[in-house]
């Protein structure tokens, strides 16, 4: 599968993912959005569209947004809180329109009378839900709605709380929410050339960018990207200083954007980081370099069948 992304600087993502359905066979579309782009029906019929046109390859990355000039942007003004009202409305509404069978919806942002999908359009699979947050409120919302609770790397301590919460709120409701973490990561064939190649990229980071990069950070409403910034809280311009136990390295988003937390080692170091994920209840991974096509080569040939020889203990022992 591929993360398609929605940032105002990129391809809008549904229509992307469309054109690449028609080139494709296998590949699925982890579609990302925002609930105020489009109201939930239409959101469900567009879904079920393309799900048949592409053969059921659509999943969706629901992201609430996290606020300040990037969302004002959007024509978006609701507060953080109200912001996860309406994500958790959203996926309420489209729940009920796969169902396909009338229903009325009464809610703080949408309203639906005698709504529900119609044949075709109902016999579609509704998409996967990754939901995107690291609040209380999104984890809230994503243990009542969402298949997967979408997060960025951090330390493992902290991603072994974060799973904790997650299962501990799904539970409430009597889910099984499943955990994702979108990680940035170089990988190479020795330690020393993954930290080479950070040094070199890092050759083009500038007191300017980082000045830029904080004051982009700065106004965010995002508890994830908070969390993010919180490992770097000193802006230095030296890459060894951002260097974090575990092969992971807080600067990433100074290269690119995004989240600050990736992974840098030698294929099985990266490999080995992944698998102590996997053990902690990891089911999903989003991984991201760049160049794109390069560093997926690198990943897809020397990494990921390292962890294909891996199987959890707990499912080894019921295997056995």
């Amino acid at each position: 599968g591929a993360l398609v992304i929605s940032f105002p600087n990129s391809e809008e993502s549904w229509i992307t993912s469309a054109q690449l359905a028609r080139q494709t066979k296998s590949l699925h579309f982890l579609i990302a959005f925002q609930p105020n782009f489009v109201h939930p029906v239409y959101a469900a019929r567009q879904a079920a569209t393309l799900q048949r046109l592409s053969q059921d390859r659509v999943e969706w990355n629901i992201i609430t947004g996290g606020g300040g000039p990037s969302q004002r942007w959007y024509g978006d003004f609701l507060p953080h809180d109200d912001r996860y009202i309406r994500t958790r409305e959203f996926l309420e509404v489209v729940s009920a329109e796969f169902k396909g069978r009338p229903y009325d919806y009464d809610g703080k942002i949408f309203q639906v009378k005698n709504g529900g999908l119609t044949p075709p359009h109902s016999l579609e699979r509704k998409p996967k839900i990754f939901l995107s947050g690291s609040s209380d409120a999104a984890t809230a919302v994503a243990a009542q709605q969402a298949d997967l609770l979408l997060n960025w790397l951090e330390p493992l301590e902290a991603v072994k709380d974060n799973i904790r919460r997650a299962q501990d709120k799904s539970a409430v409701y009597g889910r099984d929410l499943k955990y994702a973490l979108r990680i940035e990561l170089v990988a190479r064939e020795t330690e020393a050339e993954a930290w080479r190649d950070v040094a070199r990229a890092w050759g083009k980071v500038t007191p300017e960018v980082i000045a830029a990069r904080i004051a982009q950070f700065a106004p965010s409403e995002s508890v994830g990207a908070q969390r993010q910034q919180a490992f770097n809280p000193k802006p230095s311009e030296r890459w060894e200083d951002l260097k974090l136990p575990g092969n992971r390295w807080a600067g990433f988003s100074y290269l690119r954007g995004g989240p600050a937390v990736g992974l840098v080692g030698s294929y099985a170091q990266v490999a080995e980081q992944l698998n102590e994920l996997i053990d902690l209840g990891v089911s999903t991974f989003v991984l991201a370099g760049t160049p794109h096509l390069e560093e997926s080569l690198r990943v897809g040939e020397e990494v990921l069948p390292l962890l294909r020889q891996h199987l959890p203990a707990a499912k080894l022992q019921a295997a056995q």
